[in-house]
């Protein structure tokens, strides 16, 4: 049941899958980019050291988010060979279609991400 009437949806989170493998193969290549020197700058390679560090936290940092859309999406791959895609992780209800059509890796139905934003906002109140 499952499988044909969420057969678009796994091909989407495929394609999404390769293109995020994609993105992040050019990201490990772009780190290493051909010996340039910055010629002409009054701070020389105080500046240039400077400038590779906030590089390096930027690749680093879309690199994270990169890895964990793609282990959301391989978890949603594997929901679809055990036969429980679709299914809410915390309340086991069908998580609505429009959701999933929205956000295909969607683990929570609409009610459960609620309870879980709320959650999450009064753990990090100030006082």
């Amino acid at each position: 049941m499952a499988n044909k009437k969420y057969s678009a949806l796994r091909s989407r989170l495929e394609s999404e899958q390769k293109r995020l493998a994609d993105e992040l193969e050019q990201l490990r290549v772009a780190a290493y980019p051909p010996e340039e020197r910055r010629e002409g700058s009054p701070f020389g390679k105080r500046e240039e050291e400077a400038t590779e560090s906030l590089e390096l936290e930027r690749r680093l940092a879309l690199e994270k988010q990169i890895r964990e859309q793609l282990t959301d999406i391989e978890a949603s791959l594997v929901k679809f060979d055990e036969g429980t895609y679709g299914k809410c992780e915390n309340c086991g209800q069908p998580i609505a279609p429009e959701r999933l059509e929205a956000l295909p890796q969607a683990k929570l139905c609409v009610a459960c991400k609620a309870l879980q934003a709320k959650n999450a906002k009064g753990r990090f109140s100030p006082g």
